[in-house]
């Protein structure tokens, strides 16, 4: 199988290219510093699997990387390195179209198991994160109708560029939207989160951790 890596810290991509091709049926075609990068280097190689980092300065972060890549490129399998091991971040990565959701500290038989896994074809979460994950979506319905979980992958995007400080010219720009698209999809953020100001968005999105 063929595999792109993605993480912003050299020694990490030289360490985990070396044991996945290690592996006699791995082989890591393309590797990347950054999300930019990553979706580049994906759209020309077309690997079976991207790995990617979750947090990945500067520009956009590996999510919303992950989630352009699963609608220009959903046939390739995307597999997400992180070391929070918390919920909010499992399960709004899960919502990006993601196969695989993986601790930077497993063990090496977990991770290549993880990959393996992915490329048969089945979904791959940490061991140590799935009680996360069950309880997340126990308790999806108290979030109610305008909570977190319920803004759309293209409406997080937004949000999260807003959150960053970019004008709805700059969104629009980078997501190849118009200025009015973004201002409907600000409008729509603003109300299912029950948010007025700018001010509010960015506190939202720090305390949900998507500036990271």
């Amino acid at each position: 199988m063929r595999i792109v890596l993605a993480d912003d810290h050299t020694i990490v991509r030289n360490a985990l290219k070396m044991l996945l091709n290690h592996q006699p049926d791995i082989e890591v075609v393309g590797t990347a510093a950054d999300s930019q990068e990553a979706y580049e280097v994906v759209s020309r190689l077309k690997p079976d699997i991207v790995m990617l980092d979750i947090s990945m300065p500067p520009g956009e972060s590996g999510v919303i990387a992950a989630g352009r890549i699963h609608s220009d490129f959903p046939e390739v399998k995307i597999i997400m390195l992180t070391m929070h091991a918390d919920k909010e971040y499992l399960l709004y990565t899960v919502q990006t179209g993601v196969s695989g959701y993986l601790l930077k500290n497993v063990p090496e038989e977990e991770l290549i198991e993880a990959v393996h896994t992915v490329y048969s074809g089945s979904d791959y979460i940490s061991k140590e994160m799935v009680p996360h994950l069950v309880d997340g979506f126990v308790n999806r319905h108290e979030e109610g109708k305008s909570g977190y979980l319920t803004l759309r992958e293209r409406e997080l995007e937004v949000l999260t560029l807003i959150a960053r400080g970019y004008g709805n010219k700059e969104i629009g720009e980078k997501l190849f939207i118009s200025v009015k698209t973004v201002e409907s999809y600000r409008a729509k953020i603003m109300n299912k989160l029950g948010l007025r100001t700018r001010a509010e968005l960015v506190d939202y999105a720090l305390k949900k951790k998507l500036l990271q």
